[in-house]
């Protein structure tokens, strides 16, 4: 059983309650991206038995009247077993999203995987066009090269800061340049990006929000906002209820300690965020 202060941030242990989490999103215009909570699987075993759980999500979703899509992580579908096999089963969850009509988002995890899961991310959304999205992030200093790479890619970007303790020799670490290149970054997107690679503003921070919305405006660029569950659910709704398309990421699964607390590390704010809900 999930204790009250994380069940704000996780939807419960089956795919069944991310997914009603998720309807009951869609009555306030928001909808949902679902994660089944694993990472860092060491054999193929269990690498398999999360892409199976992927397939029967995408299934369930393409049943139901429910407005969301699937997002993944690498390493909890092989990515540190073999390159190989996270292509090899994220091939086959995206071939299966794209046959369901479900779109499948490729989560981003520390630098070391970042050129492996671009490569599949490139592939995957050329062969299934509008199906297949991938996040960056800002603090990291090769991603103005990504975007370059991916502007005319026929998938989505999830533009984020970054959470990840990266070496200052890859990474900016300090708040003020990590905000100041996430502008330059959104400036660079709506300005450079071909109409066919969609804009996802991955923030809480409601200054960077604010910016891309009044960069879309400017550049007529559509785009989307993602917040996390338990994170400014009251702005999320506000933001669906001026227009703007919201997206909530929505995890599930037993493993919901180790992503509740890994949240609360990451950031200060987080747990501030965390104790409020809880007083809510």
């Amino acid at each position: 059983m999930i204790p009250p202060i994380a069940n704000k941030f996780v939807a419960g242990e089956s795919a069944g309650s991310a997914i009603d989490h998720v309807r009951q999103l869609n009555g306030s215009n928001v909808k949902g991206i679902i994660n089944h909570l694993g990472e860092h699987y060491p054999d193929t075993e269990q690498a398999a038995a999360d892409r199976d759980e992927y397939f029967d999500l995408i299934g369930a979703l393409a049943d139901t009247a429910v407005e969301s899509a699937v997002s993944v992580k690498p390493s909890q579908i092989g990515m540190e077993i073999d390159e190989k096999v996270f292509r090899e089963n994220l091939q086959d969850i995206v071939a299966l999203g794209a046959e369901r009509d479900v779109f499948v988002w490729v989560d981003m995890e520390d630098h070391t995987t970042v050129q492996a899961t671009l490569d599949a991310y490139v592939d995957f959304a050329r062969e299934h066009p509008g199906m297949v999205g991938v996040c960056l992030q800002s603090n990291l200093k090769r991603t103005r090269e990504d975007l370059e790479r991916v502007g005319d890619v026929p998938g989505k970007i999830r533009l984020v800061k970054g959470a990840y303790d990266e070496p200052s020799e890859i990474a900016y670490r300090d708040k003020a340049q990590v905000n100041k290149r996430y502008r330059a970054d959104l400036e660079y997107m709506f300005r450079e990006f071909d109409k066919s690679a969609g804009i996802a503003v991955g923030s809480h921070d409601m200054e960077m929000v604010d910016y891309a919305i009044d960069l879309g405006g400017e550049h007529v660029h559509d785009f989307e906002t993602q917040m996390l569950m338990g994170v400014r659910g009251d702005k999320q709704k506000q933001l669906a209820s001026q227009g703007i398309e919201v997206y909530q990421y929505v995890p599930y699964g037993n493993k919901w300690f180790s992503y509740f607390f890994r949240r609360a590390r990451e950031r200060k704010e987080n747990m501030l965020f965390a104790l409020r809900a809880v007083l809510e």
